[in-house]
């Protein structure tokens, strides 16, 4: 292991960019642990929730047209965070909105880094078990399709590239193990 101060960058200034409804972009001066100093350009997020809701044995997927990406996709119903809002009550209500579906037990499974070499968006990750049907509340700008899928049409959905984000196929990943750690645990 290195000493994490042989590592560390110090920000000497920021120039704000560009700031959006969701994003915004700055650009850092930084002194590099050598002393010399460089730029680093960052985009700041205020985070998002993912949920890996399972209904019946299946896993909850929504299509959306993705610009960003210029076509659908298939995800797991996900969000941004509201200013000081709580992620487990942030992913309820994403679940909720994009699914219809309601959950009395959310699990936190993990928080992740989308993309740390440029930006700070956070993703934090629950399991939403024992769903009740209900109705979506959809955004205004939301056009979305629900699917279920089993878990052996997740993996080909990844395969195929129809689920090509990192939130959903790590989820899915979680998904596999979890089943595969279960069987382990029903044949001892």
């Amino acid at each position: 292991m290195t000493d994490k101060d042989q590592l560390t960058e110090t920000t000497v200034s920021t120039q704000p960019v560009f700031s959006g409804k969701i994003i915004s972009l700055q650009i850092d001066t930084v002194t590099l642990p050598d002393g010399t100093t460089a730029t680093r350009e960052v985009v700041k997020h205020p985070g998002a929730v993912a949920v890996l809701a399972i209904h019946e044995g299946r896993l909850l997927l929504v299509d959306q047209y993705r610009q960003a990406m210029g076509r659908c996709e298939l995800e797991i119903p996900a969000g941004k965070l509201e200013k000081g809002e709580d992620p487990q009550e942030a992913a309820a209500r994403e679940l909720q909105e994009e699914t219809g579906f309601h959950s009395s037990k959310l699990t936190h499974l993990h928080s992740f880094y989308t993309s740390p070499g440029f930006a700070d968006e956070i993703i934090h990750l629950y399991l939403a078990e024992d769903l009740i049907a209900g109705e979506m509340s959809l955004d205004e700008d939301e056009f979305i399709e629900l699917y279920e899928a089993t878990p052996e049409q997740a993996l080909a959905y990844i395969t195929e590239g129809r689920i090509a984000d990192a939130k959903t196929i790590l989820a899915v990943y979680i998904w596999q193990a979890r089943l595969a750690q279960k069987a382990a645990e029903s044949v001892k």
